[in-house]
């Protein structure tokens, strides 16, 4: 990247409104987010959010994408990681050990060990009330992960129960219910916590959640979908939503505990993890 068109991306986050906006996005990436929805997180006037996204656009930090009426603004991830590349290149003179210590620690390829296979891995299903999907997900991965996988699942709001149409389908599909409970994400910081490998957002409304890096830096991704508990209709009506939302997340862990990873490198492996979220979503 050359001087100039760092100078206009640096000038373009230099501005508390701009950069929170990149930082949601960076949330979500490599997905896109309505306008009108990043608005609403962010607490913005609409004609706000739209100034701030037309000069991270024209910085070429971010693009747009039109589906059908709708408009999602994504991070132009090639121009961000140029960005961090002159930042390491020129500023740091190639030498990330001065600028970035525990960044170039954790992407470390010769951290990757060679008995990756037989590894138990620690994963983490996050989704804002815990009462659902990321139980759902939880109970899938328990089963389908026995040996390899440790599943635990949590919710951003401080109180939550489980929705009585998710314990229904997850006996209907022969899970044993009676160690679930919803809980907290704080439950999972602290002493004692586990440290986790994969960290996974199942629900938009935590993805725009401005967490903290967990200890560790697990590889995280956003497997966004409907939400089942806003389903709306006759009884029948919401419990096919919540089997909908079961089928979805089966299929993906499925695909998920079928990754080689111990072939996979960590880039590599991270792109077959939003590609699963894209499919969740499609």
């Amino acid at each position: 990247m050359e001087t100039r068109a760092a100078s206009e991306a640096f000038t373009a986050l230099g501005h508390e409104g701009r950069l929170s906006v990149f930082r949601l996005l960076m949330r979500h990436a490599p997905q896109g987010v309505r306008a009108g929805e990043i608005a609403e997180v962010l607490g913005l006037k609409p004609n706000t959010a739209s100034v701030y996204l037309k000069a991270l656009e024209q910085a070429g930090l971010i693009g747009a994408r039109r589906d059908g009426r709708t408009v999602y603004y994504a991070v132009d991830l090639t121009r961000t990681a140029g960005l961090v590349d002159y930042f390491l290149a020129d500023c740091c003179r190639g030498r990330p050990d001065l600028c970035a210590p525990a960044i170039a620690a954790a992407i470390n390829p010769r951290q990757e060990s060679a008995s990756v296979s037989k590894r138990v891995f620690n994963v983490l299903f996050i989704c804002s009330g815990n009462s659902a999907r990321s139980i759902f997900a939880e109970a899938i991965l328990s089963e389908l992960g026995q040996g390899k996988f440790i599943a635990y699942s949590a919710g951003t709001r401080e109180k939550s129960e489980l929705n009585p149409y998710a314990i229904d389908v997850l006996q209907r599909n022969g899970h044993d219910v009676s160690a679930l409970h919803a809980k907290n994400v704080d439950v999972f910081r602290g002493p004692g916590a586990p440290t986790f490998d994969f960290v996974f957002t199942v629900c938009d409304l935590a993805a725009h959640e401005e967490c903290g890096a967990w200890p560790g830096q697990p590889m995280t991704a956003h497997w966004g979908m409907p939400d089942p508990v806003k389903a709306e209709g006759s009884p029948s009506e919401k419990g096919l939503a919540f089997a909908r939302a079961y089928a979805e997340l089966n299929r993906r862990i499925a695909a998920f505990v079928a990754l080689p990873l111990a072939s996979l490198q960590r880039i590599a492996l991270q792109h077959r993890l939003d590609d699963l979220g894209h499919e969740v979503q499609a």
